[in-house]
């Protein structure tokens, strides 16, 4: 399941088209299928700069602990308070209850950097 109207980075995360400058950030299905069941999410702090690739926090799963990058730079305005007490919502809902962040844009032209539907696809078919 890989939504057409999200961007995609080669390392899993997928990037929802910017509302007012700020888009919202989560891992894809396939991510969370390679994970297992996540049981821990460590997000960065409201507020917090990232530059693009920046580690942004940590998703534990029963299988290993994987890093989530920023795909963009910019400043997190909001945090998933929801997986605190639910992280299994990132296997359930990946596109949806499960977001991780929101990052309001500092350049908006790094989301032409980041893969369509179709070439984040052809990633996941290649391993």
């Amino acid at each position: 399941m890989t939504p057409d109207d999200l961007k995609y980075t080669e390392e899993h995360e997928w990037v929802a088209a910017p509302t007012a400058g700020v888009v919202r950030i989560g891992i894809t299905d396939y991510a969370q299928e390679q994970l297992g069941d996540v049981v821990y999410v460590q997000l960065p702090e409201v507020g917090k700069t990232v530059g693009a690739s920046d580690a942004l926090g940590e998703v534990e799963s029963t299988k290993s602990v994987s890093e989530i990058f920023a795909p963009v730079s910019g400043e997190v305005t909001a945090v998933n308070a929801e997986l605190e007490d639910n992280p299994e919502l990132i296997n359930s809902e990946p596109y949806g209850g499960g977001w991780l962040v929101e990052i309001k844009l500092g350049d908006e032209s790094e989301l032409d950097g980041l893969l369509d539907a179709d070439d984040y696809r052809k990633t996941t078919e290649a391993d």
